[in-house]
């Protein structure tokens, strides 16, 4: 999709705003986990991949806004176990990067929304993480990180699933997440600059975003006092579930036409 054809687009233009308020908004003041939310919503308008890589550079100008805010407030043992698994994600996400089709890509980015949307609610997994950091857990959660996240930016519940059970202070487990996904997505801008995902049309997309992006994050502080956590990460699951779905029925849809 080019960049004149997205302005004169209202749904896709509407989702992109959507999805970036909902990003902004969580990454200002309702935790950060809501970056998953961003490519599915994006994908009912657009290729998935072309839609991970318009987000791309807005998100790695948002980890930088959001790691001022939690400079060295980090655990570098849950790092020290999730980054280097991460990186084998991303890399397995690169290399098989030109196997999948875009109906693979929606049916892919769907059952991730889907799945991810039920383990907020039921948390299935959690079970799995619950103990010290350790090799073995970073390496299954760090990896599954990694390559969500190069597909569709989708790496906040796998590393909520390791690092929620850690217990670890509210402040020191935002900067962990935070110093986590700074590195993971500046990471991502490799091999997607070497797959020519940044053309004009994608990058002239973020630009045109960023100031969309810009006010979620502010709204999102302003909200952070005033609007419920639980409430607001309820209604934006059900969202992520829906639209999941939704991604699933097109994905079928196009592996059978």
């Amino acid at each position: 999709m080019s960049l004149i054809t997205f302005l004169f687009d209202g749904f896709a233009l509407a989702m992109a705003v959507l999805a970036l308020l909902i990003v902004g908004i969580s990454k200002g003041g309702m935790g950060g986990g809501l970056g998953v939310l961003g490519v599915p919503l994006m994908a009912l308008s657009m290729p998935p991949a072309q839609a991970a890589a318009i987000l791309l550079p807005i998100l790695c100008v948002m980890d930088l806004m959001a790691l001022k805010a939690f400079w060295r407030r980090w655990s570098w043992a849950h790092l020290q176990q999730l980054l280097p698994a991460a990186i084998l994600g991303i890399v397995i996400g690169a290399f098989t990067f030109k196997y999948f089709r875009a109906s693979d890509v929606r049916l892919l980015v769907g059952l991730i929304a889907v799945g991810f949307a039920l383990n907020y609610w039921f948390k299935p997994f959690q079970r799995f993480a619950i103990g010290k950091p350790g090799a073995k857990s970073g390496l299954v959660w760090g990896s599954i990180a990694g390559f969500t996240s190069f597909v569709a930016h989708a790496g906040g519940p796998p590393v909520n699933i390791y690092l929620l059970p850690q217990k670890l202070d509210k402040t020191v487990y935002q900067a962990t997440t935070v110093l986590f996904f700074t590195i993971v997505n500046y990471v991502k801008l490799i091999p997607y600059a070497a797959l020519g995902q940044f053309n004009s049309a994608n990058v002239g997309t973020s630009v045109l975003l960023l100031p969309i992006a810009a006010f979620g994050i502010w709204l999102g502080y302003k909200l952070h006092h005033r609007v419920p956590e639980k409430q607001f990460f309820q209604v934006a699951y059900v969202f992520l579930f829906i639209t999941g779905c939704k991604l699933m029925v097109d994905g079928i849809s196009g592996l059978i036409a």
